[in-house]
């Protein structure tokens, strides 16, 4: 199994990416990982290069699932796909899951992903690259390209299956995983 799950920012697309990578033992790639350097360097819009390197070098194992919405990812992912979910759950929801998020973790100060230093903080809530006003300024652009992408002929290849309430993800992995049981 290869799968690439897309979905709006706070729609849960890393959790639902590391419990179907649990359920189906799948490598779990987390994008935001592979784009995020340190200082918040956003390697996709500084070193596209480097980028797609990143990602090319992640997707070399046979089995695996990518979380993001990176397009220039999605261009290397999807053709060597075997599934693709998209996470499309209603705006308030989405909304108030990314505000939930956001707040525990600027609240525990973590770092995101190891070794860039890369922590949440509260005096960045309003800024535009931010998750929630990104949430919220993307949700409907996002939702309108992904609808052409599930109607993609390119993508005839890609099992497709569009979640829209939370309890659909669930069943979605313990299907997927039974699935997989019987590949093997």
């Amino acid at each position: 199994m290869r799968a690439v799950v897309i979905g709006s920012s706070g729609s849960g697309k890393s959790t639902f990416a590391a419990r179907l990578a649990a359920a189906c033992d799948l490598t779990r790639i987390e994008l935001d990982a592979l784009n995020w350097g340190p200082g918040w360097t956003n390697r996709s819009a500084i070193d596209p290069a480097d980028f797609e390197r990143r990602v090319d070098e992640a997707i070399r194992v046979p089995r695996w699932v990518t979380d993001g919405n990176y397009r220039a990812a999605l261009a290397r992912t999807l053709p060597g796909a075997t599934h693709l979910i998209w996470l499309d759950y209603p705006r308030p929801l989405v909304m108030a899951r990314v505000i939930r998020r956001s707040f525990v973790r600027a609240a525990g100060g973590r770092e995101l992903w190891p070794g860039t230093g890369n922590r949440e903080d509260f005096r960045r809530w309003l800024d535009r690259e931010h998750p929630i006003r990104w949430a919220w300024d993307t949700f409907q652009r996002r939702r309108l390209q992904y609808e052409a992408l599930f109607a993609d002929p390119r993508l005839a290849h890609v099992e497709k299956h569009r979640i829209s309430r939370p309890h659909e993800a669930g069943r979605l992995i313990a299907k997927l995983a039974a699935d997989a049981c019987l590949e093997t």
